[in-house]
């Protein structure tokens, strides 16, 4: 690459938050549902709809323009939507949530993220909140928080779980542990998409999620087929179990840490017992351009949920899953084109046996 190429890379870089923010303002300003509504309004006319200055919006939209979301008619001064018109309600919906965490949870934490790595901790969540520990401490105690990440998350687990649970195979009548299940969604799914007489799914987490999970699965109706144990996966995992789920969870944490969980879940099942793990990955050749979990996923992990993290490519998940005492007999990544085009991580199931 030579060096005019190599700085136009840097101006892209350099443009990337002004973009976005200004495309997520003309949304959260009503804009683009104005222009839907109603083709063909002025600046002035758009400035009042959303109790602006013309003058701020006409600069907003130069973007747009720019980009091809928005037409502007130079003969009348108006504006109409453009590529935006082809987006059904749906689809911005899924992105606007997208956009929407990244402004809340990711943005602002981002200015941080150099004092993130050197100290390993998230400084953007303390300087900012004043909240001590990682995003998911902070989740609890900020609404903004909450509502922005909790969008995103009904969203993606709408996409993943279906393709989840159509590559692993759960015995009938099996006894499942969902590990850091949250508030119970994982093991709400699992009975949904793989019930069978006698299969009872427990969520595994810290004791304070019990009461939602608890209503959550009475809200669903299978209370008499879900339970919760409250516990802390670095002291033991509970035993009993035949079938371990690991969903969104070990790219939390940096390599020691992830021994330590798949180490502990070892320890907790018999030999040829299962676990299935759900993890975001990076493409075994980084230039991969249709993989955009690379270009998000570290700093996030790092400068907003937990000071520590972040994926992996699949080859490295597997070695490190066989490392700890398994045999990975399944490994399959998404396919990027057939995700929706605005998805951001490319997710990947493996599945490993017990070794006696």
């Amino acid at each position: 690459m030579t060096s005019d190429a190599t700085l136009a890379r840097f101006r892209e870089y350099m443009v990337g938050p002004s973009r976005f923010m200004t495309l997520l303002s003309c949304f959260e300003l009503g804009l683009i549902d104005r222009l839907r509504d109603t083709p063909g309004l002025t600046a002035v006319e758009l400035g009042e709809a959303a109790g602006a200055k013309p003058d701020a919006v006409e600069q907003l939209l130069f973007l747009l323009v720019k980009e091809g979301f928005v037409a502007y008619d130079e003969d009348l001064a108006t504006y109409r939507l453009d590529a935006l018109e082809s987006l059904s309600e749906n689809d911005i919906r899924l992105v606007l949530a997208d956009m929407d965490m990244i402004k809340m949870v990711t943005l602002r934490q981002l200015f941080y993220l150099t004092e993130s790595v050197r100290t390993g901790t998230t400084v953007g969540l303390r300087e900012i909140y004043g909240s001590q520990g990682d995003l998911y401490n902070a989740l609890a105690e900020h609404d903004e928080l909450r509502a922005s990440w909790a969008r995103l998350m009904n969203t993606a687990t709408a996409h993943i779980d279906p393709w989840f649970f159509s590559q692993v195979d759960i015995p009938e009548g099996a006894q499942v542990l969902d590990l850091a299940g949250n508030t119970g969604l994982g093991a709400i799914h699992t009975y949904q998409h793989q019930a069978s007489p006698g299969l009872k799914v427990t969520t595994f987490d810290l004791p304070a999620k019990e009461a939602e999970c608890l209503e959550n699965f009475r809200a669903h109706g299978v209370e008499e087929h879900c339970s919760f144990i409250g516990g802390d996966v670095f002291k033991e995992v509970p035993k009993g179990f035949d079938t371990v789920l690991i969903k969104h969870f070990l790219p939390m944490f940096d390599k020691s840490d992830v021994y330590r969980i798949l180490e502990g879940v070892h320890q907790s099942l018999e030999a040829g017992g299962t676990i299935n793990v759900l993890v975001p990955v990076f493409p075994e050749n980084l230039k991969d351009s249709d993989n955009y979990t690379v270009d998000f996923y570290p700093s996030f992990f790092i400068g907003c949920a937990m000071g520590q993290g972040g994926p992996q490519k699949l080859s490295t998940w597997q070695r490190w899953i066989e490392e700890c005492g398994f045999k990975v007999t399944k490994a399959i990544a998404e396919d990027p084109a057939t995700m929706p085009k605005n998805a951001l991580p490319v997710e990947a199931i493996l599945c490993a046996t017990k070794i006696a």
